[in-house]
């Protein structure tokens, strides 16, 4: 079974500037979406950032991974990797963790 990873994501620039970065912040996201390595994500409530669920090799290839957010690129977020293992999940689930 592979771990999960829960990506955070902090908004360090004005929702003006994530706005007008937000499609290709979510273009970048699709890539991971078809490469199979993202399973959800979207903004948190209230909107101050926002949430990345997926599976990756290590920390490291997470961290790799956000440094090619177009965010991240404009210096308009920040990122907080948390790694864990997924002992008890939903039936769903299982494909992707295999």
């Amino acid at each position: 079974m592979k771990n999960l990873f829960v990506i955070t994501v902090t908004y360090t620039k004005p929702l003006d500037i994530i706005d007008a970065i937000l499609p290709e912040h979510r273009a970048f996201l699709q890539k991971g979406y078809e490469a199979g390595i993202l399973l959800a994500s979207g903004p948190m409530n209230p909107r101050v950032g926002g949430i990345i669920l997926g599976i990756f090799k290590d920390t490291k290839e997470a961290m790799e991974f956000t440094a090619k957010d177009p965010y991240a690129k404009n210096n308009a977020a920040s990122y907080q990797v948390v790694e864990f293992t997924p002992v008890k999940h939903t039936e769903s689930l299982s494909a992707f963790l295999q």
